[in-house]
C-alpha cells in the first residue's frame, strides 16, 4: 500500500521559507523517484523538483531554481521541500507523488521536462505566501 503524506505548509510573508515533508512507505525509495509539483487556483498543475530515487540526484524547475532545494538525508523515507525567499507567485497547493516507471527523474534532469503521469499523490499541503 503506497503512502505519502506531506505535511509543513502554512502561511508566510513574502521573503520567508517553509520546508515540506514528504513521508512515505509501501515502496522501494532505493529505486524510485520523488516528485514535488504544485497548483494555484485557476492555474494548471506545474512540476517543481524531483529526486532520483537510484542515485539521489535532483531537478528543480526554471521558476523555482535558486530558491528551493529537494532532499532525502540518510536514505530515509522522508523527502523534504525546501522553500527559501518564498514570493506571492509561489501560493499553491503542493503535492509530493511517485512513479514506477525507472529513470523518470533523471529525464526530468536531462530534458528539462518532468513527468507529471504519476503513479501515487498525496492528498497536499497550502502554501499562502502573503504580506
Amino acid at each position: 500500500q503506497v503512502q505519502l503524506v506531506e505535511s509543513g505548509g502554512g502561511l508566510v510573508q513574502p521573503g520567508e521559507s517553509l520546508k515540506l515533508s514528504c513521508a512515505t512507505s509501501g515502496f522501494t525509495l532505493d529505486y524510485y523517484g520523488v516528485g514535488w509539483f504544485r497548483q494555484a487556483p485557476g492555474k494548471e498543475r506545474e512540476a517543481v523538483s524531483c529526486i532520483s530515487g537510484t542515485d539521489g540526484s535532483t531537478y528543480v524547475s526554471s521558476s523555482v531554481k535558486g530558491r528551493f532545494t529537494v532532499s532525502r538525508p540518510n536514505n530515509g523515507r522522508t523527502v523534504y521541500l525546501q522553500m527559501d525567499n518564498l514570493t506571492p507567485a509561489d501560493t499553491a497547493v503542493y503535492f509530493c507523488a511517485t512513479d514506477g516507471l525507472i529513470g523518470w527523474c533523471s529525464t526530468a534532469q536531462r530534458t528539462g521536462v518532468m513527468k507529471d503521469n504519476m503513479d501515487h499523490w498525496g492528498k497536499g499541503t497550502q502554501v499562502t505566501v502573503s504580506s
